[in-house]
């Protein structure tokens, strides 16, 4: 079974591409708090990267921003590939299946789209979504 649930902050803007064949794909790091503090008392991050395609791409393109917290459902993917100077790289992603809003709306007079709660998440697939008000947010498993 390959399935991750993360939560976490937006590290920057999404990344809206179009590939070769006209689809859209979007890229963008959510930054993860771990659940223990460090020895020092601080709590660490781990920065995984995302990708969405298609309506779910321009989706997250068009309402999150860095600093917006979501959640995410997907599956865990490798790949590689060489670069010009025949360099061999490697990534570790997650191909995102589900994005939910995580946060309250915010204030109208902000000037950027609001996020919402008791939004479906942005595929076809899903029939989930965060019950709540506009001031509260739950989620419908631990974290």
């Amino acid at each position: 079974m390959n399935k991750a649930i993360l939560m976490g902050r937006l590290t920057r803007d999404p990344e809206l591409r179009t590939t070769a064949s006209q689809i859209p794909v979007c890229s963008f790091t959510l930054a993860v708090d771990r659940r223990f503090k460090n020895a020092s008392g601080e709590r660490q991050a781990d920065f995984i990267p995302i990708v969405t395609w298609r309506q779910q791409a321009e989706f997250c393109a068009k309402y999150f921003r860095k600093g917006s917290r979501m959640a995410v459902v997907g599956t865990i993917q490798t790949r590689s590939w060489d670069d010009t100077e025949g360099k061999r790289h490697s990534v570790t992603e997650v191909i995102a299946d589900e994005v939910y809003f995580t946060e309250s709306k915010r204030s109208s007079d902000s000037g950027e789209p609001a996020g919402q709660t008791n939004a479906q998440p942005a595929n076809t697939g899903g029939d989930g979504f965060f019950p709540g008000s506009d001031d509260d947010t739950t989620l419908p498993f631990d974290i």
